[in-house]
């Protein structure tokens, strides 16, 4: 535990110095002049901040996911041979190279699928949903996760994620600004905005831009599971696909593994948050509703 902790305090160290560093050598870090704001390093800087600290999460994922839920890597001739063979099969049916099959121990019916690009991949499963499933509804779940893969879902919310990040700051910097200039002390045209006025004020609202944007990231993230168990029902089929969201439809109320907190939106299920707008999935309702209206066999 303690070692999980410490490598994500230390990753997230490393971005920010990064980040710093870029910013820095690009010269986005002096958007405040004595003429204003300067509109153009002031989007940069955001710019930059918002999708740099994304997208290096992004080429992290694996490494972070396998750390965090203590994913196993599954061999083609080891135990669970027949889960990296059905792995196999569905990548070719989807036009992808074969990501990395993984497989992690916990009670949890659930899987997920991430990595920076469908070329560099991992696909993991846990054994509650092992043991839980049939071998057809497991096939059906991994076509699931093959789909995300092969939509490219991971780089395209790391992408909405990003612009979020970006659009948020750049407001609430402006507005920062603005009230500093309001609470100057200085009469004159040339004073300066007050640092402590500014820097409260563009807190507080990239903390609602956040919780606002975070809506937006969910509800793209919702999109696309209907996507992917659309996928998963063309190749492993409909009948198979509606079997094993009713499967997890009867365990929403199993063990949720907290472990994986930071992984729900690349689970195949979750169970929300407090409101349904923040949800990164939609109602497993809605979802066998889709399927079973769809004219995929």
């Amino acid at each position: 535990m303690f070692k999980r902790i410490g490598f994500f305090f230390i990753t997230n160290i490393l971005i920010m110095i990064t980040i710093s560093v870029i910013v820095r050598v690009l010269g986005f870090d002096h958007y405040i002049t004595r003429a204003g704001l300067d509109y153009t390093s002031l989007a940069g800087f955001c710019l930059v901040w918002g999708m740099a600290g994304s997208f290096i999460s992004l080429f992290l994922s694996k490494t972070m996911a396998k750390m965090s839920m203590g994913v196993q890597d599954v061999k083609p001739n080891g135990q669970y041979s027949a889960l990296y063979q059905t792995v196999s099969r569905l990548s070719k049916s989807a036009g992808i190279p074969m990501p990395e099959v993984g497989i992690y121990e916990s009670p949890e019916v659930n899987a997920f699928a991430t990595g920076p690009s469908s070329s560099s991949a991992l696909v993991a499963v846990s054994t509650g949903l092992l043991n839980q499933m049939s071998d057809n509804e497991v096939e059906a779940v991994l076509g699931h996760e093959i789909a995300h893969v092969a939509n490219g879902d991971m780089v395209t919310l790391t992408l909405i994620q990003g612009v979020v990040n970006a659009f948020g700051m750049f407001i609430a910097r402006i507005i920062g600004y603005g009230a500093g200039l309001l609470m100057s002390r200085g009469d004159d045209e040339d004073s300066s905005p007050n640092f402590l006025v500014q820097y409260i004020v563009s807190f507080v609202f990239e903390i609602i831009f956040s919780i606002l944007g975070s809506m937006v990231v969910a509800y793209f993230s919702r999109m696309r599971e209907f996507r992917a168990d659309e996928g998963g029902a063309k190749y492993a089929g409909r009948q198979n696909m509606i079997a094993a969201l009713e499967r997890l439809r009867r365990y929403s109320d199993g063990p949720v593994d907290n472990r994986g907190a930071a992984l729900n939106s690349l689970k195949i299920s979750s169970h929300g948050g407090f409101m349904s707008l923040f949800s990164t999935h939609p109602p497993l309702e809605e979802r066998i509703k889709a399927l079973k209206s769809m004219g995929v066999r």
